[in-house]
């Protein structure tokens, strides 16, 4: 089978498991807030691919749960915040910039926990044989990915980098698994994307990076949590957040199991998943006053940028009362 059609059969597989998600996700609003037919927790968790689960699951991390966990998994982080927002989901992860257009949405949704990591995967890729060179060339160009994204970010800090306006190129907004699909037809010049997609594209020699976010990203991102499981599920949501930091701590010193599991775990070529998992490099950090100041300065720009309308002070989007301890 080839690269190409491996992609497109992963994701529709994983497209039906994002229905049957849904219908999850749907099923469990209708539980109390706190008590399953069991009578234990329910936390009902978003996630990402590539994210939290597959992570979990290969460290062990779910194992001795004092409560139950219902997940959704979401190809991007927009459906994710659209989740969060209808209460559909209780918490999962989020970029920085993914967040704060949340948040200007008027998403009642907190950062619980911070983590830090290289931001090369975040990227504007192109085909191999483009012959677009920097990112001053994407000026008149046509560039997919998915609006308020991370890689919609890169894009925009890319091109401003460069001295071009937003205006200056043509943003097709596109779900991950389409806009790869329009690069690799050639109906988009580039595709500005995430980890896994951007490692996936490159091993599979779809696309070639034109510019990273290294230099242009902070390279934040959280686990977001809803006010409402917030005061319900304070508790539910420090264990599920200590669980994740261990296992971060458990795949860096197991970084060849880690990345066989991963492969497995959301269906991508071994060589892709070591390849973005060791390049990231996460870490797990304390909420701090630099944390507040690199996502303040990601809602500057969106002000300035023109996708936000209003100013916003992120301070209040913050909950700094749970603990990332190894």
């Amino acid at each position: 089978m080839s690269n190409n059609s491996t992609f497109m059969t992963v994701h529709r597989s994983r497209r039906r498991f994002l229905v049957q998600g849904a219908s999850v996700a749907a099923a469990v609003a209708a539980v109390p807030a706190l008590v399953c037919a069991q009578g234990r927790p329910v936390l009902k968790a978003g996630d990402q691919k590539g994210g939290l689960r597959a992570l979990l699951e290969a460290a062990g991390g779910l194992e001795g749960l004092g409560y139950d966990i219902q997940w959704s998994e979401f190809p991007a982080a927009a459906p994710l915040a659209e989740a969060l927002n209808a209460a559909a989901v209780d918490s999962g992860p989020i970029g920085d910039a993914p967040l704060i257009f949340a948040l200007a949405a008027g998403t009642r949704v907190k950062a619980i926990g911070a983590n830090r990591s290289d931001s090369y995967g975040t990227a504007v890729l192109v085909r191999p044989d483009s012959p677009l060179k920097t990112a001053a060339d994407l000026k008149g160009k046509s560039i997919a990915t998915n609006r308020g994204s991370i890689g919609h970010y890169v894009t925009l800090k890319a091109i401003t980098s460069a001295g071009l306006k937003p205006e200056d190129v043509n943003i097709r907004f596109l779900a991950p698994a389409d806009a790869k699909l329009a690069l690799t037809q050639g109906s988009v010049d580039a595709w500005a994307t995430w980890e896994p997609y951007t490692a996936l594209a490159e091993v599979s020699n779809h696309a070639r990076v034109l510019v990273s976010g290294r230099g242009l990203l902070p390279g934040l991102s959280y686990l977001a949590a809803t006010d409402s499981a917030i005061a319900a599920k304070r508790p539910v949501l420090q264990d599920f957040l200590q669980r994740v930091v261990k296992a971060q701590l458990w795949s860096y010193r197991n970084v060849d199991a880690y990345s066989a599991a991963l492969a497995r775990i959301i269906g991508i070529p071994p060589e892709a998943a070591k390849l973005q998992f060791e390049r990231r490099q996460q870490q797990w950090v304390a909420i701090d006053a630099q944390v507040i100041a690199d996502q303040q300065g990601t809602a500057d720009f969106y002000r300035r940028v023109g996708l936000i309308k209003q100013p916003l002070d992120v301070r209040g989007t913050f909950d700094t009362g749970f603990g990332v301890s190894g």
